[in-house]
């Protein structure tokens, strides 16, 4: 077998449908769409959700609550996560980001008290819990607000 012996099986490939290309190609006049109608005209169809005048199912159902648009996310970090770094190193949130131990900033650090920690940081976050402070306090870090 050689390249130019190569071709694709046979019906594998299929022409593309070309329409409105004139009556002889089978496919002219009305291009594939029918008679008369919406659907047949340029421009034609209906909007997604629509259902033919009838108060569409998205206007039907009743609303609730609200979207709190002054909303902050933070990026969150457990305390057992932090035991990969050195003693006495100081924990920021460009270390976090280069350590790939968060992937966005978003609104500000936040460390949470899940599991123990064991080494002595210096932790500067945006947000601290009450138990994570603690637990960074008891083995003789510092959890810094910044």
């Amino acid at each position: 077998m050689k390249l130019h012996n190569l071709k694709p099986s046979p019906g594998s490939k299929k022409n593309r449908k070309r329409v409105g290309r004139g009556s002889g190609s089978g496919q002219g006049t009305t291009a594939g769409r029918g008679m008369n109608g919406q659907n047949s005209r340029s421009g034609g169809g209906t909007k997604p959700g629509f259902e033919g005048g009838q108060m569409p199912l998205y206007r039907r159902i009743p609303k609730r609550g609200f979207t709190n648009i002054f909303k902050k996310e933070y990026a969150i970090v457990n305390l057992e996560t932090l035991n990969q770094f050195d003693d006495n190193e100081e924990v920021t949130v460009e270390l976090l980001l280069k350590n790939k131990i968060i992937k966005k900033e978003l609104d500000g650090v936040k460390i949470l008290g899940n599991g123990e920690i064991n080494k002595k940081l210096t932790v500067k976050a945006q947000k601290f819990s009450k138990t994570a402070k603690e637990k960074i306090e008891a083995v003789g870090g510092k959890a810094e607000v910044i």
